[in-house]
């Protein structure tokens, strides 16, 4: 049934009631918890001295975060100031070669930053996977790639190149597999374009170009070199209408963001609480619950900010980065599940759309999802639980599928016909909410660990049934017909200005 089935309002405004009091409850739960246990002995490490003028503590568990907007705050910042500083100045002098300027920039940068012997490192997987690309054939680059890739992310080879580079500051092991990892990929995405141009070779200068610009190159996203290379050399440097102030508007709410989620962190420590088992279990099943959907969605508000951040600054460039992950609120089918997106665009473009095409044949879905599932397990780091997540989310990306294929068949088809769009829109609500708490699940064990999951699972859907089973379910299907309302509003919007632009060429 098509995406533009509408529901009575009345109906919808019903839903928003149930879900916000849910997430008000549920919110109540965590709040109290760690108000409570603000002082065991497990919330040592992870919960400390907060905002003196909140008068409570804060919850400190992420590293990444408090790397990023507190302990090294002020050298992201001057480093990516810099950037924008000289990127503007090129672009006003010579917008012919401010691809070469980014490039200088970010490897001098890199250099002062990591030292000569990880800038020797770097170029010689830059260099090596070069000289594959001249040679022009698919399966070479992804081998030598893959291989290469996995050079720093198996034992004993990763150890040995780290220790090449480590040991000057607390940042720089981070920096490493980041500044690598990210590097290899973009090497990977420069050899198959290179294999798809008909004449002649790219150059070296453009891979290193490309690899080296600063924003993208410790923490990404990840940009294909077609897409990189067209628009860092791309002289016609004009502003669409208000995009300024766009940019300024973006940067203003990652700030209100972060500011939020530090307020946040004073009153519910989503983070720690997972990591305290003992208390886990002492926790209602409702607060369960909204401590695993917590989990996710501060997991996309940071990816979300940390990507936003690096956006605004290529933005400033004229580049049209990879858009901010979707959040996991909207989420109730797998094939919409990242929290990368310049991860997830590279691998659908290389892998997944590659070998599973229009994605409709069960036999080749299966075969692009594995293939797809096993390059993110080797690039997150093959351990117990990656392995895990990965075979989950490769069973629920083809078990769509296959209920798909499934219930087009008649005479389930015929029914679904028979009963009008609105109700197939309410049937297909409940599988949806089924499925996003599949999603969570499966999500979760690489957010938190497997005995916080394995908790999660079981409470929900084995001890709490069918009382705490049902009640979840019906919560999150009140939140799955908004989002299909949201989607449904967005469809109407974009079919309405074709109509619109092609009335105005009439006239």
């Amino acid at each position: 049934m098509g995406i533009k089935a509408a529901l009575p309002r009345y109906e919808l405004y019903l839903y928003t009631a149930v879900l916000g009091m849910a997430l008000i409850w549920a919110s109540s739960w965590i709040f109290e918890a760690s108000s409570e246990n603000v002082n065991r002995k497990a919330f040592k490490e992870s919960v400390k001295p907060g905002w003196h003028y909140f008068g409570r503590k804060m919850d400190v568990a992420d590293f990444e975060w408090t790397m990023w907007f507190t302990t090294f705050r002020n050298h992201i910042l001057f480093a990516l100031a810099g950037h924008v500083i000289f990127a503007k100045i090129f672009s006003l002098l010579s917008s012919k070669h401010r691809s070469l300027i980014f490039g200088l920039y970010g490897g001098f940068a890199v250099l002062i930053t990591m030292g000569w012997t990880f800038m020797g490192l770097v170029l010689s997987h830059c260099i090596i996977l070069y000289s594959v690309a001249l040679v022009k054939k698919k399966w070479m680059c992804f081998l030598a790639g893959l291989t290469t890739l996995a050079s720093i992310k198996l034992e004993p080879y990763n150890s040995w190149q780290e220790s090449l580079v480590t040991g000057t500051f607390d940042l720089q092991d981070i920096l490493f597999y980041g500044g690598c990892g990210f590097s290899i990929m973009r090497c990977i995405s420069f050899a198959l374009e290179n294999c798809e141009k008909k004449e002649g070779n790219y150059t070296f200068c453009n891979l290193l170009k490309y690899n080296f610009y600063l924003p993208f190159f410790f923490f990404g996203p990840i940009m294909t070199f077609d897409r990189y290379h067209a628009q860092a050399n791309n002289t016609q440097l004009t502003r669409k209408e208000r995009e300024v102030w766009n940019i300024t508007t973006r940067a203003l709410l990652h700030l209100g963001v972060i500011l939020l989620v530090d307020v946040f962190f004073h009153y519910l420590y989503i983070l720690t609480i997972p990591s305290d088992m003992k208390l886990v279990k002492q926790l209602s099943d409702s607060c369960l619950a909204g401590l695993a959907y917590s989990n996710l969605v501060y997991d996309w508000v940071k990816s979300a900010v940390m990507f936003g951040v690096i956006n605004t600054v290529s933005r400033l460039d004229y580049l049209d980065p990879p858009q901010p992950p979707k959040c996991i609120t909207m989420l109730y089918v797998f094939a919409e599940t990242h929290f990368d997106r310049g991860i997830n665009d590279w691998l659908c473009k290389y892998v997944y759309n590659y070998i599973g095409q229009n994605h409709d044949n069960i036999f080749k879905e299966l075969l692009a999802t594995f293939c797809t599932f096993s390059i993110t397990t080797l690039w997150l780091g093959p351990c117990e639980v990656v392995y895990m997540w990965s075979f989950f989310n490769c069973f629920g990306l083809n078990f769509e599928l296959w209920v798909a294929k499934f219930f087009s068949l008649p005479p389930f088809s015929t029914i679904e016909g028979a009963m009008g769009e609105a109700m197939s829109r309410r049937i297909r609500g409940v599988f949806n909410a089924a499925n996003f708490w599949a999603i969570v699940l499966y999500n979760i064990l690489s957010l938190n660990n497997l005995e916080f999951a394995k908790l999660v699972g079981r409470k929900l859907i084995y001890k709490g049934f069918p009382l705490t089973s049902l009640s979840v379910l019906l919560v999150t299907y009140c939140g799955v017909q908004l989002v299909k309302e949201r989607e449904r509003q967005l469809a109407l919007l974009q079919d309405s200005e074709p109509a619109e632009g092609g009335k105005e060429k009439a006239e």
